[in-house]
């Protein structure tokens, strides 16, 4: 059986990323995740990865690009408002279809905001993360075990699609510690054979042909950008059957759902755990993937005995809840449980809110 190992979040991201075969990062401090440069840091040279801290984060997000363009697996991270500086590098991976792993650990905005625990990027990430109209998968763990898994698997769904995929994390997941069964570490020959299907790549000119530009899979002259956006538009579709996950909790006599992602929903299913002792019949839906959203989940669900639908986040406004009341499409009211600007939502909160959305047993 393998063995478990005691590791804080920034630092099992971390460690994932590189068993995944993660040989470049580049990256620029900010709180709460400067502990993913620093192993970063101390860990490249053992696996003869490459480790860079740019001079800003957009400079370290462009480093990226070009690191993508060589066929190498690559990743960077931040910080909410440093995403924000790194979303122009962001978009155009995404333009050239690069495959490059994204790690967002949430803090309090707008702005600067604070350095606390938060879940104000859902839209950004989700919805808006660069220019042009573009889309990534998007991964949300609730506790490290899946940071470790989401991590590892980001990086073949990267690679699989040709397109930049992010993990969207917290303050709060980045900053504690539990264990975890950390995956096998993938093989130079592995890594090798993987890098070979990368015909874009820019390998160097060697005798051969110059390279007059850096790019990817996605920019193909032969065609208009509109059909470029018309074949990633495709694209897209196809994640809504095939890419789409999430975590069913007790919900086969549910008559109250709570819903949440990340490490709100973890609070969320402890809160489930807690009705369920006092005679409330209550499940949870927890989107592992919240982007594509998880819409066949609340599709599901027998409408004519759900009382209702309490959605959690730690974000004001509501954003989050935003996808779920459209997923819900009005056949059952949805109220929310809100917390932002760093403070972690309180779990009695949660079933104050729960039980008055309840009624009478």
């Amino acid at each position: 059986m393998a063995e478990k190992i005691f590791m804080k979040g920034c630092e099992a991201v971390s460690e994932s990323a590189i068993r995944a075969g993660c040989r470049f990062f580049a990256g620029y401090p900010i709180t709460p995740q400067n502990e993913v440069p620093e192993y970063f840091a101390r860990r490249m040279p053992s696996v003869k990865g490459v480790f860079i801290q740019g001079e800003s984060e957009v400079a370290s997000a462009n480093m990226v690009y070009g690191a993508a363009a060589s066929g190498v697996r690559c990743m960077t991270s931040s910080s909410s408002c440093g995403i924000s500086l790194k979303s122009e590098a962001i978009s155009f991976m995404a333009g050239a279809r690069l495959p490059v792993v994204l790690a967002n650990f949430q803090r309090g905005g707008p702005g600067i905001g604070t350095i606390q625990p938060a879940q104000q990027d859902y839209n950004q990430a989700t919805k808006a993360s660069g220019n042009g109209g573009f889309r990534m998968l998007v991964l949300s763990p609730s506790d490290l075990q899946e940071a470790v898994d989401m991590t590892y698997r980001a990086f073949d769904l990267a690679d699989k699609y040709q397109n930049p995929v992010m993990l969207l994390l917290d303050g709060f997941t980045g900053a504690m510690m539990e264990p975890v069964i950390l995956p096998e570490a993938k093989t130079d020959e592995e890594l090798d054979a993987i890098r070979a299907t990368k015909t874009y790549a820019t390998t160097g000119k060697k005798g051969g042909k110059q390279h007059k530009v850096i790019c990817g899979p996605g920019l193909d002259t032969r065609v208009s950008q509109e059909e470029m956006n018309r074949r990633d538009a495709k694209m897209y579709e196809g994640w809504e059957t095939d890419e789409i996950d999430y975590e069913e909790f007790l919900i086969d006599d549910a008559e109250l759902i709570l819903t949440a992602y990340g490490i709100t929903g973890r609070i969320a299913k402890s809160a489930v755990k807690l009705l369920r002792a006092e005679g409330y019949k209550v499940g949870l839906i927890r989107p592992r993937t919240i982007y594509p959203f998880s819409k066949v989940a609340f599709d599901n669900l027998d409408y004519g005995k759900i009382r209702g639908i309490l959605s959690a986040e730690m974000a004001i406004p509501e954003q989050f809840s935003t996808d779920v009341k459209t997923a819900v499409c009005g056949r059952t009211k949805v109220e929310t449980a809100l917390s932002s600007g760093g403070n972690i939502l309180d779990r009695g909160y949660i079933i104050e809110q729960a039980k008055k959305l309840y009624g009478d047993k």
